[in-house]
């Protein structure tokens, strides 16, 4: 008895949908060109180990394994291409969710805005890799790390390399940071009486003023800390 079957993707089994007429109604004649196939449970077995992970495995294990969010996971594996940049990159970086915001934000922009490819995009998963550990150390901010991701799509320098040329390194040297303030301080006598006043969103205004005057480069944690001190010191 012959019958086409149909695959039932929810209940992960095959049912009937029409039977076929006998054989040899069909008039079935081996092809001369084509040599027997012989599939048995060893060439099963191999074909199922060289079968690549499958997303929603991948996404699970992204989540089990890295600690990502189901989201980030489900993002990061709709193309294999993606979700093997993510691991490549996660393996120099150290830092998964790091490593996901990245490709999930800049990479991904602007491969979108380009319209390329992973394979064609200019930083590799170990030039991104490295760049994110540079955040992670302290050595460059947010802001500047997008500057030097923009600088490494036309260079083929690394991250470290053109932190250093380019003079881009995170100051925490709170001296510079405190004279910076101090000069912010004394020219914004009405923001700063207003904050000492009670309006303390206000502060928000001034580690934005302090950033613009130490080009993006003061570290942001130490500002705030001298900032808060100086407020109300």
């Amino acid at each position: 008895f012959q019958e086409t079957r149909l695959w039932d993707a929810d209940k992960l089994e095959t049912r009937s949908m029409r039977g076929k007429e006998n054989a040899h109604d069909y008039r079935y004649f081996p092809d001369p060109d084509l040599v027997p196939v012989l599939v048995d449970d060893g060439m099963m077995h191999r074909m199922r180990e060289e079968l690549p992970e499958f997303p929603e495995d991948r996404s699970a294990r992204f989540v089990s394994e890295f600690g990502i969010p189901e989201y980030d996971a489900g993002v990061l594996t709709v193309e294999r291409e993606i979700a093997d940049y993510f691991e490549a990159t996660l393996q120099v970086s150290g830092d998964a969710k790091a490593s996901s915001n990245w490709v999930m934000g800049e990479v991904m922009r602007t491969l979108k805005e380009k319209y390329l490819d992973i394979a064609e995009f200019a930083i590799s998963p170990k030039r991104l890799g490295g760049l994110i550990k540079l955040i992670g150390a302290g050595t460059i901010s947010n802001t500047i790390a997008k500057q030097v991701f923009e600088i490494m799509q036309q260079d083929e320098a690394t991250a470290e390399e053109i932190v250093k040329r380019e003079g881009l390194a995170q100051v925490s040297d709170t001296g510079a940071i405190e004279a910076a303030i101090a000069e912010i301080l004394d020219a914004n006598p009405k923001q700063l009486e207003q904050y000492r006043s009670g309006k303390t969103k206000l502060f928000g205004f001034f580690v934005g003023q302090c950033m613009q005057k130490m080009k993006g480069k003061a570290n942001p944690k130490v500002v705030n800390e001298i900032l808060k001190n100086m407020l109300e010191g």
